[in-house]
């Protein structure tokens, strides 16, 4: 209870609002709920490539039963059982985990899944594929592995303008399902404007769950003066929310729990009219 952490002349001119929805969507919980059944059916130890979801109290929770989070297959046994995350993975760390007998459970989620399916098929076809999101970001380079030779990641407009395709060329975009709303607006009119022939879904690739909680937080943003989003610094939504609050002049902060929030952030604040 935040209000056992700091002093009660904070609470008399501050009101607090819960941005809704919020939470994980159903994607992560059903990867979460596929490491919790794994666990109870098998027992310990169960490996996970890379943290099954950006949140450090649910990774250390699941930890705690016998997940073990890996980075590299080569660390995982011979014949274990392995869990792909909801980010998804490329078809090269499929051939590694098959090539050491891996008992492969796949909990990437459904959206994901869709966007790896169009970059293959589009790539067969011969289009270039670019990519939005950011690239070092797991999700990322997953899908860049369904077709490494065809696929240009583009994080920004600058990106866009360094890029060199010419008229002629078949060209599909789609993006990162987690990413903010305002960046790819302004990335996807900016390849539009140079490429005006180019391709893409006939809907966003963006996550419904990730759109509803930029949306809601837009909501709110007039109605305060302070955001703090409740999430791992690893997490893409959660980094794009605060980002969301700080694009539209509102101070804002990422943390994983109460014992992160600074005293001086509510200095001066209050509820707005």
């Amino acid at each position: 209870d935040l209000r056992h952490s700091y002093q009660s002349t904070f609470w008399c001119t501050m009101k607090l609002l819960l941005s809704k929805p919020r939470g994980f969507c159903a994607g992560v919980e059903r990867a979460i709920d596929t490491v919790e059944e794994a666990l109870a059916i098998w027992g310990a130890p169960i490996y996970v490539k890379h943290e099954i979801v950006h949140n450090r109290h649910v990774v250390q929770g699941l930890k705690d039963k016998g997940a073990i989070f890996i980075e590299d297959i080569e660390d995982v046994p011979v014949g274990a059982r392995l869990i792909y995350s909801a980010h998804g993975v490329s078809p090269a760390v499929r051939e590694q985990a098959r090539a050491r007998q891996l008992i492969e459970i796949d909990a990437t989620c459904g959206l994901v899944t869709r966007v790896h399916s169009a970059v293959k098929r589009f790539a067969s076809q011969g289009y270039q594929i670019v990519l939005i999101g950011h690239r070092n970001h797991v999700e990322i380079i997953g899908t860049a592995g369904e077709a490494p030779s065809v696929t240009t990641i583009v994080e920004s407009i600058e990106d866009v303008n360094h890029l060199k395709f010419s008229q002629d060329e078949k060209l599909f975009y789609i993006t990162q399902t987690t990413l903010s709303l305002d960046d790819v607006k302004e990335i996807t009119e900016a390849l539009i404007a140079k490429y005006p022939k180019i391709e893409t879904l006939p809907s966003s690739s963006i996550c419904y769950a990730t759109t509803n909680r930029q949306m809601a937080l837009r909501e709110i943003t007039d109605l305060t003066d302070l955001v703090l989003v409740v999430g791992d610094p690893q997490s893409s939504n959660s980094n794009r929310l605060r980002e969301a609050a700080s694009r539209r002049g509102i101070e804002s902060y990422l943390i994983n729990d109460e014992k992160e929030i600074q005293p001086k952030w509510l200095v001066g604040k209050k509820k707005k009219k």
